[in-house]
């Protein structure tokens, strides 16, 4: 999405008008324009998720009639929402939010450029530049979770390595934890309390991400 804000802000500054703005910007990320807004693009263009280019035909053709591209945009994005409505636990649900996001801030930009009449090309640089911020530092986030991923995985299996080792030096763990009415209470609260941190410790990720849990 950065990439379609750092693009528009091009094209006006190249001076494109606004019909032919979203129509170059349709022939870079979809190709053909006659094409539908069945998500699929030509050979060689940058492939859009299928909702954003229905976004992005929307404003399209507002731009082609003369009409709002913001009103046009949340139009679409509600219409979009209505159709990914309850799948947000799925990646590309948790993708399609973010972009619906952007393209509702794109939507103001328009707004307050046709509102004000302020550049519209110097408020999206302001936006890209706004996008660019928050992409490095979820990269940065991404790296520092990177760490406790990694434990959580080590602390699930560790546990198990344990058992292993333990027939490796022949005292046969496995006898101990299931022939004995302790040791069948100790692997059973064991299994719990694993599974409990696995959970929490999940739970946490995603907090961190900044996802619900």
């Amino acid at each position: 999405m950065n990439l379609i804000v750092q693009q528009l802000a091009a094209l006006l500054r190249g001076g494109r008008t606004p019909a032919r703005l979203w129509d170059e910007l349709w022939l870079l990320h979809v190709g053909d324009p006659a094409a539908s807004v069945s998500g699929e693009a030509t050979a060689g263009q940058q492939v859009l998720a299928p909702e954003s280019v229905r976004m992005l035909a929307a404003a399209r053709a507002a731009a082609m009639r003369g009409a709002p591209v913001g009103a046009a945009i949340r139009s679409a994005g509600a219409a979009a929402s209505g159709r990914t409505a309850g799948a947000t636990r799925t990646s590309g649900a948790r993708a399609w939010v973010y972009e619906r996001r952007v393209w509702f801030q794109l939507a103001a930009c328009f707004d307050v450029a046709e509102a004000t009449g302020c550049p519209l090309a110097d408020v999206l640089t302001r936006f890209a530049a706004q996008l660019e911020a928050e992409d490095d530092a979820e990269a940065a986030r991404q790296t520092a979770l990177a760490g406790p991923r990694a434990t959580v995985r080590l602390l699930t299996w560790l546990p198990f390595l344990g058992l292993g080792l333990g027939l490796l030096l022949g005292v046969d763990p496995v006898e101990v934890l299931l022939g004995t009415p302790w040791g069948v209470a100790a692997l059973a609260a064991g299994l719990a309390l694993t599974v409990a941190g696995r959970f929490w410790s999940a739970r946490l990720v995603r907090s961190a991400e900044g996802l619900q849990p």
